[in-house]
C-alpha cells in the first residue's frame, strides 16, 4: 500500500519544520574548524596535523582527463563475501574470495584467487579441522584455507569476528601472494581502509568476552599488513586505501573536546568535509574565494562561476599519529597492538612510517565524499605524495570512480545465487531463517 497525497502532504509539513531549522551559515563553521586542523592536539598529544601546508584544491575533470596518467598500470584488490551465515547447529561461517584486477587487463593476474573460510562454534564438543597450510587448486593459481575461532575466544561479536578473520586474512594473504608479480612502475589500490581497523580495535581491547588476540590467525593478519607496507615502502611504490563510505568521527569528536561550548553541527567527519569542499555552498553563502590560503577557483575576485558539477575538490594530506580507532588505539597502524604481542611484530622501518595519512575528496556530480589513505613513509616524500594525489584525481576525472577498483569488485563478488548454492553444501544443517529472510527473500538482489 503506497502513501496517499494526504499522507505526503503531512510528511512535507513535518520535513519543512526540520529543514527551516538549518539555515545557519554552515560553510563558515566548516572553514573555521578547518584551520584548527593544522595541528590538532588533545591532552597534549597531536592526533592530527597537516602534511606540509593546509589547503583546499580544485580540478576540472574535463581538463584533468586530457592529461597523462601518472601510473598507466594500476592494480586493485578486493574480496567478496557470503557475509556471516548462521546455521541451526550454532555454526557461524563466512567465505571470502579475493582477487586482483589490473588495468590494462591482465588475465594471468586476475586468474589468481585466494579463498578463506572462517568458522566458529561456541560448543566445546565441535572440532572443526582447520587446514594447516594452503590447499592449492586451479593449476596452482588458486589457494584456499579453513580457519577457526576457538569457543573460549568469543562469547559475543561472533558474526563480526568471523567476517573480519575471513576478509582480512584473504585480502592480506592475496596481496602478499601477488606482490612480486606486479609491474614495477604501478599503482596499487586496496578497497577500503589501508589497515584492518576493526580487528586492530579488538586486538587492543581487554575484553573477557572477545579474546580474539589469542587467535594465531588474527595475529598473522596484523603481521601481514606490516609486511605489505614493508614491500611498498622498500620499493617506494604507491599504495592507497580507497574508502568509499568514510564513517570516521575522530576529527569531530576531537574538535568538540578542544573547543568547549563550540556549536558543531556534524557528527561524521565526512559531513564536515562535504560542507568544507562544496564550492556551491561556500560561494552561494559566503561570496568569498574558496580558500584563504590556496584559492584555486576562477572568475572575478576569485569566485567560482562554473556549474556545481564541473569540478572535484580535495584537501591537503593529513597525518594521524595517535588515537586512531575510537579511543582505544594509541597509534594508527597494526604496530599499535597492545601487550607483549606488539614486541613480536616484525617491521623494517620506523614506526612513524606506518602511521596513517589521508586526504579527502568531494565529487559534486554524485555528491559523495571519498577518503584516500596511505602510509606516512610514502606521503612524506614530496614527489610521491604529489603523484598519488594526481593519480587519484585523474582516475576520478576519467571515470568518476577508480576503474580498476570497479573491476576488482566485479571479479571478487560472491553473488546471491552463489551464496544460496553454498548453503546447499551444508547437508547436515539448515540456515537460520528470520522473518525478514522470508519477507524479502524473493526480491531480486541489486
Amino acid at each position: 500500500m503506497t502513501l496517499e497525497p494526504v499522507h505526503m502532504h503531512k510528511i512535507s509539513e513535518l520535513a519543512e519544520r526540520i529543514d527551516r531549522s538549518f539555515e545557519a551559515d554552515e560553510s563558515k563553521t566548516a572553514a573555521d574548524i578547518y584551520f584548527l586542523l593544522e595541528e590538532l592536539k588533545i591532552d597534549g598529544k597531536v592526533i592530527l596535523k597537516a602534511v606540509e601546508r593546509l589547503f583546499r584544491g580544485m580540478v576540472r575533470p574535463e581538463l584533468m582527463a586530457q592529461g597523462e596518467d601518472p601510473y598507466p598500470v594500476t592494480y586493485a584488490c578486493d574480496s567478496g563475501s557470503t557475509n556471516p551465515k548462521t546455521y541451526d547447529s550454532g555454526l557461524f561461517v563466512d567465505f571470502c574470495h579475493c582477487g586482483l584486477a589490473a588495468t590494462p587487463t591482465d588475465l594471468d593476474v586476475q586468474r589468481c584467487r585466494t579463498i578463506v573460510c572462517a568458522a566458529y562454534s561456541s560448543s566445546q564438543r565441535i572440532a572443526m579441522r582447520a587446514t594447516s597450510g594452503w590447499e592449492t587448486f586451479d593449476e596452482g593459481l588458486g589457494r584456499a584455507k579453513l580457519v577457526t575461532i576457538a569457543p573460549d575466544e568469543l562469547k559475543r561479536k561472533a558474526p563480526d569476528m568471523v567476517h573480519s578473520l575471513a576478509m582480512y586474512l584473504a585480502e592480506s594473504e592475496h596481496m602478499l601472494f601477488m606482490k612480486d608479480l606486479l609491474e614495477p612502475e604501478s599503482f596499487f589500490i586496496m578497497d577500503g581502509p589501508l589497515y584492518p581497523k576493526q580487528l586492530m580495535y579488538w586486538m587492543v581491547l581487554d575484553d573477557e568476552e572477545v579474546q580474539i588476540r589469542q587467535n594465531n590467525n588474527a595475529r598473522k593478519i596484523l603481521q601481514n599488513y606490516i609486511d605489505i607496507m614493508d614491500h611498498f615502502l622498500e620499493k617506494k611504490r604507491p599504495v592507497i586505501g580507497f574508502v568509499k563510505n568514510p564513517t570516521d568521527v575522530q576529527i569531530m569528536d576531537s574538535v568538540r573536546k578542544k573547543r568547549e561550548g563550540f556549536d558543531l553541527p556534524w557528527m561524521l567527519d565526512s559531513q564536515f568535509f562535504r560542507n568544507l569542499l562544496s564550492l556551491y555552498k561556500v560561494e552561494g553563502q559566503r561570496g568569498q574565494g574558496h580558500d584563504r590560503h590556496n584559492s584555486k577557483t576562477n572568475g572575478k575576485n576569485g569566485k567560482y562561476n562554473g556549474s556545481r558539477n564541473t569540478y572535484i575538490t580535495y584537501t591537503n594530506w593529513f597525518l594521524q599519529p595517535n588515537r586512531f580507532y575510537e579511543r582505544m588505539l594509541n597509534g594508527t597502524s597494526p604496530l599499535a597492538a597492545g601487550d607483549a604481542f606488539q614486541q613480536e611484530l616484525r617491521h623494517k622501518f620506523s614506526p612513524e612510517d606506518y602511521a596513517l595519512c589521508f586526504f579527502m575528496l568531494y565529487v559534486p556530480s554524485t555528491d559523495v565524499v571519498f577518503k584516500v589513505e596511505a602510509p606516512y613513509g610514502l606521503i612524506k616524500d614530496d614527489f610521491l605524495r604529489m603523484q598519488i594525489t594526481k593519480k587519484v584525481l585523474f582516475d576520478l576525472s576519467l571515470h568518476g570512480f577508480p576503474l580498476t577498483l570497479t573491476k576488482a569488485d566485479h571479479l571478487a563478488k560472491i553473488r546471491k545465487v552463489e551464496r544460496q548454492e553454498i548453503d546447499k553444501f551444508f547437508e547436515n544443517m539448515s540456515p537460520d531463517i528470520s522473518y525478514n529472510d522470508t519477507r524479502w527473500g524473493n526480491i531480486n538482489e541489486i
